[in-house]
């Protein structure tokens, strides 16, 4: 028989072995449980990683991203609703990317408001923006500091007037170096644990992760608008290409040549070859105010209207006059074209023409081998409706001599700059026309172009550049 002390001991070390046993199989459980909650939260954070990398490589619409962002946020943490919020372009609003049906308002919502018969917290949502004034969201985006809201904190009270009765919530700004890029926002409802310290970690990590991947999308996505525009301007240059002249007309008597070297990939000068009749051709050249694609389209109006006016027409300044006429109604207060237009006879050294505004055609006269500036009066297109325009406009006739040239410019050549920011100037035009007349008009045309090319270096051209001449043979 055993003495009953002896039994008692050894009932109590057995319950006490019972009892450390039981508790390291709790605390295993635990352990594995623990172990097992870890390996979850670091499977659906891969996913979420790798969702986010998968957005960004595929061709997808900016809303994919944003439903991944705040899905993927609900998920990694058990969450029960919530939004992205992105700043607007200038910077002085949130407005809804993204947010679930059950969403809670992180901002203060009028109570007379919820209380309308057709109320609608999904399209509310959806389209309420927020000032930096405005709830926890806007305190948050405003002071660039993440928030966890749990227990007794007395501003979960107006997040529970929305379809969720918010117990617990996170919100996090986005930025990304120095740009402010909006706000993630989650929250949990009644029923489950309010997020812990541990959970607002992950929480801050993935809104940093997702802050990354909403700039590089925007990078990517600009990009890609530059890619189409810049495949749209090379369409448009192709077209403008085809409305400039290919080639020089024969005219019986005379040689013409004309280039035009556009600052961009569209320009606002024009030139052209009308054939009036069968005797008679036009020559012009214009400068639309401004530059790139503007000036690119009052251009191609330009030359539509004119063409549609010159036929038959041997007066340019009656020309002119009708153009002005169909273009002054269409043409921003702010913009004008110059322009001048000449009608050259066949087989004669006879020349008429109008300057609308447009830069003094330089006459060479091979005589004495000095350039002269021909200056008749006249104001640009688009400027006046006609009062004045019809009055300053009219025509004025030249006779060239043989081997005398005409030479039309824009202010592309004279104003050209190096790189110290000095002009071209009239004076290096004119030296460049006497030195060249001999070699006809192409050969003017060759040396004024490469002495511009040698004066500018490596500077870029500012303006475009357009040159006809017209030489009597």
């Amino acid at each position: 028989m055993w003495p009953a002390a002896l039994l008692a001991l050894l009932v109590l070390t057995a319950g006490t072995f019972a009892y450390v046993y039981r508790r390291q199989r709790e605390m295993i459980d635990a352990l594995r449980r623990a172990r097992e909650k870890i390996q979850l939260e670091e499977t659906r954070v891969f996913d979420f990683l790798h969702g986010l990398g998968a957005a960004l490589t595929a061709v997808s619409k900016p809303t994919d991203l944003h439903v991944l962002i705040v899905e993927g946020a609900l998920r990694i943490l058990d969450a029960h609703g919530g939004a992205l919020y992105l700043s607007d372009r200038a910077g002085d609003l949130l407005r809804p990317a993204f947010a679930t049906r059950n969403c809670p308002p992180f901002f203060d919502v009028p109570e007379k408001l919820t209380r309308e018969a057709n109320f609608s917290w999904p399209g509310y949502l959806r389209l309420r923006t927020v000032s930096p004034e405005d709830g926890v969201l806007g305190a948050v985006w405003s002071e660039q500091e993440p928030l966890l809201l749990r227990g007794e904190d007395s501003r979960l009270v107006a997040l529970r007037v929305g379809p969720l009765r918010t117990k617990s919530a996170m919100l996090c700004p986005l930025f990304y170096g120095q740009e402010s890029l909006g706000v993630l926002a989650i929250a949990r409802g009644p029923g489950s644990d309010d997020f812990a310290p541990s959970d607002f970690q992950i929480f801050k990590a993935i809104s940093e992760q997702s802050a990354f991947a909403l700039y590089t999308a925007t990078i990517f996505s600009d990009a890609a608008e530059k890619k189409r525009l810049d495949q749209d301007l090379q369409v448009a240059h192709e077209i403008q290409r085809i409305l400039l002249p290919a080639n020089a007309p024969e005219i019986s008597g005379f040689q013409i040549s004309g280039i035009n070297v556009p600052a961009r990939q569209v320009s606002g000068d024009y030139y052209d070859y009308i054939k009036v009749d069968e005797t008679h051709c036009g020559v012009a050249i214009a400068d639309v105010s401004g530059k790139g694609v503007p000036a690119s389209l009052i251009m191609a109006m330009c030359r539509s209207v004119l063409r549609s006016q010159a036929s038959s027409q041997l007066s340019p300044s009656y020309v002119l006059r009708e153009v002005n006429a169909q273009l002054f109604p269409d043409i921003k207060e702010d913009m004008f074209i110059s322009m001048a237009y000449a009608i050259i006879e066949r087989d004669s050294g006879t020349l008429t023409l109008s300057r609308a505004g447009h830069d003094a055609p330089l006459l060479y006269s091979a005589r004495d081998q000095t350039v002269s500036k021909i200056n008749p009066p006249g104001m640009a297109l688009g400027i006046d409706s006609g009062g004045v325009f019809n009055r300053v406009t009219n025509d004025f006739s030249l006779t060239l001599e043989t081997n005398d040239c005409l030479v039309l410019y824009t202010d592309g050549v004279t104003e050209a700059l190096d790189s110290e920011g000095e002009e071209f100037g009239m004076a290096n035009v004119i030296k460049a026309i006497q030195a060249s007349a001999s070699d006809g008009a192409a050969g003017i045309i060759t040396r004024l172009t490469d002495d511009l090319r040698a004066f500018v270096g490596q500077h870029p051209q500012h303006d475009d550049i357009t040159l006809i001449v017209i030489r009597k043979k």
